[in-house]
């Protein structure tokens, strides 16, 4: 048996977020957000909503990029004094992050970090309060996913959290707000939203539920990134939709090992976690191809963006080569060393990452099976900028 889980509500398109106004029966919103999100008139705009819709607020202002632990604990401990029976997360993916790891807790106050690591493992959530999730950024999809990154500072060591029930109840996608994206961030988190839909479409889990949401939004980001990019609000409108529809894909169908990578990568590199897949992702396909099912997905990737090639080795080969172009084309580094990370640092750390990264839940639905030794190995090609060959 297998499962299909997004929210019961997205709003999407300009002044979305006025939505919020029609919602009935809440009397206590608690926000959660960080970043330049209150410098730039965003948490009052959506606090006024709020308040039209007849809600008390509350907010917590202070979740960093990449939130910790730590972070998470102080939040939960202003949910519980306030009391909240709506929580409003509205910035990156680390302030929904954040507000999910929070919501756990504020519902279960007696749970530890440690009792939710292991994938499904956290308590039937919505005893207290739903879940609305507002993005600033195109990227991450956590406002449809069951998913939450959250570091472990100490260990310098990033932990997915992973449960159906911290799947939001609306998400809600403004295309208002990412006109406040600056170029490099679209750049980061668009081709963080590539490599999840391009991970979706090959995973053990993917099905024919996930597929056409995976393709159709590699089409829509493949077109609409570099335009983006360069500030064309319509082309953020788009792939800000396109990386809500990865998320729906990736969310349900799974990831792979670019991913297990880049969330051990991040911490000991001083990384952006997008600038990790993509420099990753293009290796990964190198290494996936030699398994004859992958390299078919692949292929048909290519047949969608109208790529050059007869044979499925010619396509996969072609599909590596644009997303080089497109990542070029966006200024990103194509490497680790070019990404500044120090040899001796890079060698130091190779080896614990790649074994953090193999026990990562994202490994088990790879495509190809994989190794420790395997792992370490895609590091240093895409350390160096070797080709995968093994």
């Amino acid at each position: 048996m297998a499962r299909f889980t997004i929210p019961r509500d997205i709003f999407f398109g300009k002044g979305s977020m006025s939505e919020l106004k029609k919602l009935k029966g809440y009397k206590r919103a608690f926000i959660v957000t960080g970043g330049v999100i209150p410098k730039i008139g965003l948490l009052d705009k959506l606090t006024a909503i709020l308040k039209e819709a007849g809600m008390e607020t509350d907010a917590y202002i202070d979740v960093e990029p990449d939130p910790s632990v730590e972070t998470v604990m102080r939040g939960k401990e202003r949910m519980l004094e306030f009391g909240p029976d709506i929580i409003v997360a509205i910035g990156g993916g680390s302030a929904i992050d954040a507000a999910k790891a929070m919501y756990v807790f504020y519902e279960h106050p007696h749970l530890t970090f440690e009792d939710i690591k292991e994938p499904n493992s956290v308590p039937r959530l919505r005893n207290k309060a739903i879940f609305v999730a507002i993005p600033s950024t195109s990227g991450t999809a956590s406002e449809v996913t069951s998913f939450a990154v959250i570091t472990d500072t100490h260990n310098k060591v990033k932990y997915p959290i992973a449960d159906s029930d911290l799947t939001p109840d609306i998400a809600i996608l403004d295309s208002e707000i990412t006109a406040t994206m600056p170029p490099e961030l679209v750049a980061h988190t668009g081709l963080d939203a590539l490599t999840h839909a391009v991970e979706a479409y090959v995973a053990k889990c993917r099905s024919s539920f996930t597929n056409p949401l995976a393709i159709h939004s590699i089409a829509m980001m493949y077109g609409y990134l570099k335009a983006s990019y360069d500030g064309d609000i319509d082309a953020r409108g788009e792939m800000h939709i396109a990386q809500c529809i990865a998320g729906m894909a990736f969310t349900n169908a799974q990831l792979g090992i670019t991913h297990s990578l880049a969330h051990k990568v991040g911490g000991p590199f001083n990384l952006p976690h997008g600038l990790c897949n993509a420099i990753l992702l293009p290796y990964v396909i190198q290494y996936n191809q030699k398994d004859d099912a992958a390299l078919r997905h692949y292929a048909n990737i290519a047949r969608r963006l109208g790529l050059p090639g007869l044979t499925e080795k010619i396509l996969a080969n072609s599909l590596i080569e644009g997303i080089r172009n497109l990542i070029k084309s966006l200024n990103v580094p194509a490497t680790f060393e070019e990404a500044g990370v120090r040899e001796f640092l890079f060698n130091m750390e190779k080896r614990a990452i790649a074994e953090e990264a193999y026990l990562d839940p994202c490994t088990q639905f790879n495509p190809r099976e994989t190794s420790v030794d395997d792992l370490e190995k895609i590091l240093e090609c895409a350390y160096y900028g070797r080709p995968v060959t093994f």
